[in-house]
């Protein structure tokens, strides 16, 4: 009886969602309620209030939205859109997938969906959305490239998977590499095409805008400015580890680098920064918070206890239930990792009872998780995401959906 109406609640939650109510508010209440039905009244509160608390995550958030109001008042990522406005022009269908593939790099050094879709997302979204792209569609452009770490072999499902199988976590990661980037492509390519049939690839203007592209003189330098950040980060997790350094103080460099080459008023460009943190914990960290009440919702009515026993339960039916039921618990709680784990440790080290091997089944069920965070409106990185562009994770989401069931169904059908 508790899950039926834990379902009921979730049906009535997704409901509220798409008929545009306030996200916070629906989260937080269907948590509230689901904790009344597990007669846990007050874990949605404790859960609240140590989700507040999540230091790591508010840090990466709050400076990345700080660094994007300095970009803004600066102007300089109107000096980068200006830089580049030339080639978009000559390849504007381009410019969707190439905001995915970007992420998706930047995933692979940087393994967090939400920090790497907040650092790429800093610098790629404003760019898109001054290019012409709706701000929905920018937004699923990054999210949809958050999946990038499945190539990093030090992420934590590559060296379990490698540990059942025997083999090193590099050689899963070989495993699996080409299905994850064409899962990637083929995200991309059809995020473009949605766009292009919604007609949201070009044409979007930002109203109230005082400066027009074509007005900026470009000055190269200041164009520098939305990419430094992610560029310190790159190069810090790749070939210069002495300058490997967090989100924050990558961001904080790159407002130090803002005002040295643009001489701004600094008490503006700092009202600026701190403005944007302010914003970000009002309207991006309390979607995070709220979701965090959600799932513990879920958890307190055992619904998500129930969802990971049903999938290690039929071993038989491993090879769909495996990736399917995965990806919708993902969606569901806005993280793939609890079940892909659960799977992995009941069912996959017995794959070769069902004509698989260990590295295949693994990875496609955590690829699975991660096609489904794709989907999820309450998954951080879509929340960052959605902020950046000033849209509602809903809408972000919502473009994610064609393009990752069918990477879904292209991965299925390759690794099992």
């Amino acid at each position: 009886m508790t899950e039926t109406l834990a379902l009921i609640v979730v049906f009535c939650t997704v409901f509220a969602m798409v008929k545009g109510y306030e996200t916070r508010l629906v989260l937080i209440t269907a948590g509230l309620i689901m904790g009344l039905i597990a007669f846990d009244p007050l874990g949605g509160f404790d859960a609240f209030a140590k989700r507040m608390t999540s230091g790591s995550l508010i840090q990466s958030i709050c400076s990345v939205m700080g660094f994007a109001f300095v970009m803004k008042y600066t102007q300089c990522d109107l000096h980068l859109v200006r830089l580049l406005s030339s080639k978009i022009d000559r390849v504007k269908l381009l410019i969707i997938p190439a905001g995915t593939m970007i992420t998706f790099g930047v995933n692979i050094a940087l393994p967090s969906a939400a920090g790497s879709a907040a650092a790429a997302g800093a610098a790629i979204i404003p760019v898109m959305i001054r290019a012409g792209v709706s701000p929905a569609v920018a937004a699923a452009a990054v999210i949809g490239g958050t999946f990038g770490s499945m190539l990093n072999p030090g992420m934590a499902h590559n060296p379990f998977i490698g540990d059942m199988a025997g083999i090193s976590s590099m050689d899963v990661v070989l495993n699996h590499q080409l299905p994850t980037i064409i899962a990637m492509l083929l995200g991309a390519v059809i995020l473009t095409i949605i766009a292009v049939v919604k007609k949201e690839h070009t044409g979007y203007s930002i109203e109230g805008e005082e400066t027009k592209i074509e007005d900026v003189k470009v000055n190269f330098l200041w164009a520098l400015a939305p990419i430094v950040p992610i560029v310190i980060l790159l190069l810090g997790a790749t070939i210069i580890p002495a300058i490997k350094m967090g989100v924050p103080q990558a961001m904080l460099f790159g407002v130090l680098y803002t005002f040295a080459v643009t001489r701004a008023n600094p008490a503006e460009v700092t009202k600026s920064f701190f403005s944007g943190m302010g914003e970000a914990f009002a309207n991006v960290f309390g979607i995070i918070i709220a979701a965090a009440v959600f799932v513990f919702g879920l958890k307190a009515t055992g619904l998500v206890d129930a969802g990971i026993g049903f999938l290690t339960s039929y071993p038989e039916l491993a090879k769909l239930l495996g990736p399917a039921g995965t990806s919708a618990l993902a969606i569901l709680t806005g993280s793939g990792d609890a079940a892909a784990f659960a799977f992995n440790e009941a069912i996959t080290p017995n794959a070769a009872d069902f004509g698989l091997n260990i590295p295949d089944m693994g990875s496609a069920t955590v690829l699975a998780g991660c096609f489904g965070r794709a989907m999820s409106p309450v998954a951080g990185a879509t929340i960052v995401a959605a902020a950046i562009a000033g849209v509602s994770p809903l809408e972000a989401a919502k473009r994610q959906w064609p393009g990752m069931l069918s990477a879904l169904v292209v991965t299925v059908f390759i690794m099992l």
